[in-house]
């Protein structure tokens, strides 16, 4: 028996499709990648009486599961879904996702569903927790402010001046840090989300160009909740070289975490993706570190959107061996020992 697609979505950033499939016999929706690889499926419905246990031979064959009678709220079973009726919300990070059916909450696929790990999303019409699904019910004092943010958030995204506005409140702050600015480059290359980078000359208390981010803290990255670590950052670089090269840096990381669907953080690095002879800056560097807070660098704190506090990340290049150090052991073996003006 065919399975057929009701419904394909996938999030603004490209990065994971929503895809409702069904057969005469019940749906399910898939969270893919990019690549096609399964995060999250779950257990829609039954259109025909639920057996009294799970058909192994279904997921074997690649078809929709069918819910136990005991884990489903419609054992006789229920009509098929209409395309029509169906409507997606994703979550501002992109890495989740919730469906409606006649504006009321379906199912939700939040980031942490982990098939091979025994967690699906929730759906409306399961009872008790399943292979298949977990009843949405039980789980919407947590998931029901979720899914108003996301909604919230992207009401505010598609409205006229929204970004414009959001500009100027990162760029406002960045005169108080930086001081007056020189040239703004675009390294959004026409793909959601929007980033740009702000130059700061150098000024009577520096002898350098910082060059920043503006746009990756417009929304939270992906994953990042579940390590406790800031949801929200920017991406600062300190240097002396030309900064029109030294934004290309900003280019191949601004979208990378809406894009890979993670995180980047305090003492991640990042190796270039290119032959290192093409790394935007002179010295031999391979790739870069990040670090909040560096000593010697600008204070950049005290900046909030959508309720969270946006932490820089300064990339500090590596050389190849760097690299490899802190790949065994960590950060911190080099923090203390860099001299920052010599990466400069």
């Amino acid at each position: 028996m065919d399975t057929t697609v009701v419904l394909t979505s996938t999030n603004p950033y490209g990065s994971r499709t929503l895809t409702i499939e069904a057969d005469r016999t019940s749906s399910v929706a898939y969270l893919r990648d990019a690549k096609g690889i399964v995060h999250g499926a779950v257990w829609l419905a039954n259109h025909v009486p639920a057996p009294a246990e799970a058909d192994a031979g279904r997921a074997e064959a690649g078809l929709p599961p069918v819910m136990p009678e005991a884990h489903t709220a419609h054992p006789s079973g229920r009509p098929p879904l209409d395309a029509e009726s169906l409507s997606v919300l994703w979550f501002e990070e992109g890495d989740g996702v919730a469906l409606y059916e006649n504006d009321a909450l379906l199912a939700v696929i939040p980031a942490w569903a982990d098939l091979e790990h025994g967690l699906p999303g929730y759906a409306r019409d399961a009872v008790g927790e399943s292979p298949f699904a977990w009843p949405l019910g039980e789980a919407l004092e947590g998931l029901s402010p979720r899914v108003a943010k996301a909604r919230a958030y992207w009401q505010w995204r598609q409205a006229e001046g929204s970004w414009a506005t959001y500009q100027q409140f990162v760029l406002g702050h960045l005169d108080s840090r930086l001081g007056p600015p020189g040239r703004y480059w675009d390294v959004s290359g026409d793909r959601f989300p929007l980033v740009g980078v702000s130059e700061r000359p150098p000024t009577f208390t520096r002898d350098y160009t910082v060059l920043s981010t503006v746009g990756m803290s417009c929304q939270r990255m992906p994953a990042a909740e579940m390590y406790d670590t800031a949801c929200r950052v920017e991406l600062a670089l300190a240097t002396r070289q030309d900064p029109r090269a030294a934004a290309r840096l900003f280019a191949w990381l601004g979208q990378y975490p809406w894009r890979s669907v993670t995180w980047l953080g305090h003492g991640h690095t990042a190796r270039w993706f290119q032959d290192p002879a093409t790394f935007p800056l002179d010295g031999g560097h391979q790739g870069v570190l990040m670090l909040m807070d560096p000593p010697g660098l600008p204070d950049m704190s005290g900046f909030m959107f959508g309720g969270d506090a946006v932490r820089w990340l300064w990339l500090l290049p590596l050389n190849e061996s760097e690299l490899r150090l802190v790949a065994d052991h960590g950060h911190r073996v080099i923090s203390e020992r860099l001299a920052l003006t010599s990466r400069i």
